[in-house]
């Protein structure tokens, strides 16, 4: 009797164990409306909690964040995600931005333009070796935020206290990186159109030597670096389709056997699905498709392959 006591106390408990990992998967899985703000062209959208207010995509908002209340276009109408998608704390949409909200909003941009010059003068009087990119207010002007480059760390103690006393509100000094930099500034690319990071991209992907490697494009730094100094982003783009095109390609070294003979692979062409063959003396050219692999070619060091997955 007491063993079947046992056994039915430990079944309930079983039985509490999976209703709570339940009720834990409905929670995760928890449906929250938001509004989507973006507050630069091509950064981030970030989420904010609706607070009742209706978006529309050409609308503009006034949103509360950790830095105090700031002005952005709305990206995403309201919508509902999964709670594993927001980042907590949700903050609120304050209202839909009005007519005032909007001259405000211009105002500040002028003032910015003002202040980035004032700055420079500051930082030219104090001596100090950096380089002033951007000065952004926050929409209420409680708080200026100058961003700057500079090769290493920089003293600006005594230049907050000068830029505090001048335009009387909190003062924020923060270095950036070169890609930071070009994304900030914008410019045009070697192919002739905007940088990726200032139009559409909302982070910088990683990138890598090998991706130009597989893409069997020039390892010259000069043709495959972008305006900042560092590989260029778009090298990720097409990563994946010629990763994936790669592996279905026997690889350059590789044994095949043809219509023609067996021979070995000297060049591929992994995105139309061609590879050349010598066979003999002479080099043909075949669809990877229609010749059988015999055997790979050895595997490179170690160590090469860790030089080529360096990313930038």
């Amino acid at each position: 009797m007491q063993d079947n006591i046992m056994n039915n106390n430990a079944n309930i408990d079983d039985n509490e164990n999976i209703i709570n990992d339940k009720d834990s998967d409905v929670i995760n899985n928890e449906q929250i409306e938001v509004i989507g703000v973006r507050f630069k062209d091509g950064g981030k959208v970030y989420y904010f909690d609706p607070n009742n207010n209706v978006a529309k995509i050409t609308d503009f908002a006034v949103v509360e964040t950790s830095r105090g209340l700031e002005f952005g276009k709305v990206a995403c109408v309201n919508k509902l995600v999964d709670s594993s998608e927001v980042v907590p704390p949700l903050r609120p949409v304050v209202r839909i931005a009005n007519e005032n909200d909007i001259k405000v909003n211009a105002e500040n941009k002028r003032k910015e333009a003002e202040a980035l010059k004032i700055c420079q003068e500051k930082i030219s009087a104090h001596g100090l070796e950096m380089k002033l990119i951007e000065a952004e207010y926050t929409f209420d002007a409680s708080k200026l935020t100058f961003y700057f480059t500079a090769d290493g760390r920089i003293d600006f103690r005594d230049l907050v206290k000068d830029l505090a006393s001048t335009f009387r509100t909190r003062i924020e000094l923060r270095q950036i990186g070169i890609r930071d930099e070009a994304k900030l500034m914008g410019g045009l690319g070697v192919c002739g159109r905007a940088f990726c990071c200032n139009t559409f991209l909302p982070d910088f992907c990683q990138v890598s030597i090998k991706m130009a490697k597989e893409q069997n494009l020039s390892l010259n730094s000069a043709k495959i670096s972008g305006a900042c100094g560092r590989l260029m982003c778009c090298l990720r783009f097409e990563h994946d389709t010629y990763a994936m095109e790669i592996r279905r390609t026997p690889p350059v070294d590789s044994t095949v056997k043809t219509a023609d003979g067996i021979g070995q692979v000297t060049e591929i062409a992994p995105l139309s699905g061609m590879i050349k063959v010598k066979i003999d003396e002479s080099i043909k050219s075949y669809h990877r498709d229609d010749v059988k692999l015999l055997s790979s070619p050895k595997t490179k060091n170690k160590n090469d392959d860790a030089d080529e997955n360096i990313e930038d």
